[in-house]
């Protein structure tokens, strides 16, 4: 390895490079430093968080801030119980500064490759080597865009939600929001808002739970629950679903086949609100797009300015290519939560997502990932590393 006093940005040859400066990035580092372990961020951006800065101006977490921070520092007191995007950014260049994180901006990673026992890193800069990596590049780098028959023909605009920032950057009167995730829902119901005809396609419908129970964060019971035998979890969450209808009504919205502990729900009512005041309908899924609108799978057809993909993201791995397979969620196939099932040395920081929040994972995974870099370093060569062995606890 490269001497310890050599100028980071000098420096090419590192025990662990981290690829990635958002949260995952940053929780990875501190991670890291804490125990002493020499290694370098790449951050495409120019500043830390710079994919958090791309994200739509009225973003606010639907986690609550105190299961919504990074290992070794909370957000300030100042800061509301649910931290809006600006807040998140703030806090991670805080968190940057704070405790003195290696990290380089700038430095897109384009490919990576394995050489005998070491990782070969190509990057706008030139290229890095490292004995371990932690690919901490997050899940909204890197955006699902689908393609229905007919999209050559649609003479509207057509943009992902990624591309989102507030509603003049969606032209026309009628819009078509693709998609309610919880992206999806924010968007639709600020569009109809500001006064558009708003449509939301739903293919196979969305479990709907309140922002706040009793004045506590919903994210926090979610928290609680998941410990929980399966069984007993979800005759819980049965139990607050039927409340809930009972106090607001059924949900405009299909019921999906899995429970709200399954996948992530809906949080928060600003969509079905709307959808039940009448400044939103539900449509069904796409069949095929035509010149100046939608026929949808029911035979229905509709006219539309704009249309909007709140389809998702999956994980930005792309520079590994066939070094690492990819779950059903669009993942990396992993093991023990943080580790490649097909590369030595290759760990992953923020692909866990439940209902107990993303940056709660991400904080959990990040100290995984450190304890098992730890691991392989002792180890001395990582193509001789058995992950197996890592306790992970």
């Amino acid at each position: 390895m490269a001497s310890t006093d050599q100028p980071i940005a000098d420096r090419r040859d590192w025990p662990v490079i981290v690829i990635g400066g958002g949260p995952s990035g940053l929780a990875s580092s501190q991670q890291l430093k804490q125990r002493g372990i020499e290694h370098v961020v790449l951050e495409r951006g120019e500043q830390v968080g710079a994919t958090w800065r791309q994200l739509y101006d009225s973003l606010r977490l639907h986690s609550g801030r105190h299961l919504s921070v990074l290992p070794g520092m909370a957000f300030p007191r100042s800061v509301p119980l649910f931290p809006s995007r600006r807040d998140v950014i703030d806090y991670l260049e805080r968190y940057a500064a704070h405790f003195a994180l290696p990290v380089r901006t700038g430095i897109d990673v384009t490919a990576i490759t394995r050489e005998g026992d070491s990782w070969r890193v190509a990057t706008t800069a030139g290229p890095f080597t490292a004995a371990a990596l932690i690919v901490a590049t997050g899940i909204v780098a890197s955006p699902r865009v689908p393609e229905f028959p007919g999209q050559e023909l649609f003479g509207g605009r057509l943009l992902h939600s990624s591309a989102y920032h507030r509603p003049g950057d969606v032209s026309g009167q009628k819009v078509l929001v693709v998609g309610v995730g919880n992206s999806g829902g924010e968007i639709a119901a600020e569009l109809a808002k500001a006064g558009r005809d708003v449509d939301v396609a739903v293919r196979s419908g969305a479990n709907v739970v309140p922002l706040t129970l009793f004045g506590v964060p919903i994210q926090y019971l979610g928290y609680v629950l998941l410990k929980l035998p399966k069984p007993l979890r979800d005759g819980i969450a049965e139990i607050v679903r039927r409340g809930i209808e009972l106090r607001r009504g059924p949900s405009p919205l299909p019921r999906p086949a899995f429970g709200p502990l399954d996948e992530i729900p809906i949080i928060g009512f600003n969509l079905v609100d709307a959808i039940k005041g009448g400044r939103i309908k539900v449509r069904p899924g796409i069949a095929r797009l035509e010149a100046d609108g939608v026929v949808f799978t029911d035979g229905t057809r509709s006219g539309y300015d704009a249309i909007l993909l709140a389809t998702g993201y999956q994980a930005a791995i792309e520079p590994l290519g066939p070094l690492a397979r990819r779950d059903h969620h669009g993942n990396a196939l992993r093991r023990d939560r943080i580790a490649s099932a097909d590369q030595p040395a290759l760990f992953f920081v923020g692909h866990n997502h439940d209902t107990s929040g993303g940056i709660n994972n991400i904080a959990r995974d990040a100290r995984l990932a450190a304890e098992a870099v730890a691991g392989v370093l002792a180890a001395g060569e990582g193509s001789r590393f058995d992950q197996q062995a890592i306790a992970v606890k």
